[in-house]
């Protein structure tokens, strides 16, 4: 006999790997939903009048996080206007293409859309990145780069918050790299469902708990338009590691995920740590919790052909070489 949906008794189509339930296609979508809803809610993320920018790859969970804001958005009645950002980092076969989908996204759902990208911003391309430096570290420069490109995009376009579309896995592999990595700083903030709350501009995760699985599922059967190719230069990214050990555990027990989520949401750092304290970088007025921004140590690499050394670096002693070559360039 065929299965029947737990909540309304109809044919049952899948089974959801966060709880197990087996559920209609309706039952579903209406569950994932009120799920995302209210996490919104429990977290106080939005009030009335907000300008909030989408930060639009192009992939499943930015398409699906823009699908489902508007749709909350108009159900709940959150008072919000929402708006699209997408940073292209200029990268040919990849970063083009998805771009088309954001454009598609953009008809779709009736949003304004903003691009901006790394070659007007930094005067790099990360095609012309990768050329210099190789596959080895181009990583880091695109997530620096990024993080900082979409709050000028977010900036420009006058918006009070970011959302990104960061999921269970992507939080549980971020806690589990911090650990590795002895990150006490990151952290200490990584599961956080607000960051950046003290300074300028504020980022939310609304799918923070909702798992990868559970969201490639609603964009099959919402039929959604999104992209989904794989980074070309992200192959030995060491996020992979993480991710492929998740999904491991996954396999054994779905619920590791949250679990981890939850362990990292319940870290006590002791007082005695020092932590990092934020400021602004002072070559190009972005926050930073060193005198100089990583951005900007990242790009004055590139721009002298000591890309690898901006990497590798000690911060203090990056921050006085930076210092020194601006002295001179002044006098």
């Amino acid at each position: 006999m065929p299965s029947v949906c737990k909540r309304c008794s109809q044919r049952a189509i899948l089974k959801r790997p966060k709880t197990g339930d087996i559920l209609c296609k309706e039952c579903f979508f209406q569950v994932f939903e009120l799920e995302i809803h209210r996490t919104v809610v429990q977290a106080g993320l939005f009030q009335p009048g907000m300008k909030v920018a989408v930060a639009a790859s192009g992939g499943k969970d930015s398409t699906v996080l823009a699908h489902v804001m508007k749709v909350l958005s108009e159900r709940y009645n959150y008072g919000i206007d929402l708006f699209l950002l997408s940073v292209d980092e200029g990268i040919t076969g990849y970063r083009d293409d998805s771009l088309e989908t954001v454009k598609r996204n953009q008809q779709q759902y009736d949003l304004p859309l903003r691009i901006v990208s790394y070659k007007d911003l930094y005067g790099w391309s990360m095609d012309e990145i990768v050329k210099q430096i190789g596959l080895k570290n181009n990583c880091t420069f695109c997530g620096v780069f990024r993080r900082q490109a979409l709050d000028r995009g977010a900036l420009l376009m006058n918006v009070d918050m970011i959302l990104t579309g960061h999921n269970a896995d992507d939080i549980a592999e971020t806690v589990l790299m911090n650990l590795l990595r002895g990150d006490v700083a990151r952290l200490s903030r990584c599961t956080s469902i607000i960051t950046g709350a003290e300074g300028a501009l504020p980022r939310a995760k609304p799918l923070k708990y909702a798992y990868e699985k559970e969201i490639v599922m609603y964009a099959y059967f919402k039929k959604l338009d999104y992209f989904s190719t794989e980074c070309v230069y992200s192959p030995q990214a060491y996020r992979g590691y993480a991710r492929t050990f998740i999904k491991n555990l996954e396999s054994i027990r779905p619920r590791c995920i949250i679990d981890i989520i939850h362990s990292g949401e319940n870290f006590a750092i002791k007082s005695s740590v020092k932590m990092a304290t934020q400021g602004i970088c002072q070559s190009c007025g972005y926050i930073s919790s060193q005198n100089v921004c990583k951005a900007c140590v990242l790009l004055d690499g590139l721009n002298k052909g000591r890309a690898q050394v901006a990497v590798s670096g000690k911060q203090r002693k990056v921050n006085a070489a930076y210092a020194l070559g601006m002295g001179q360039l002044q006098s």
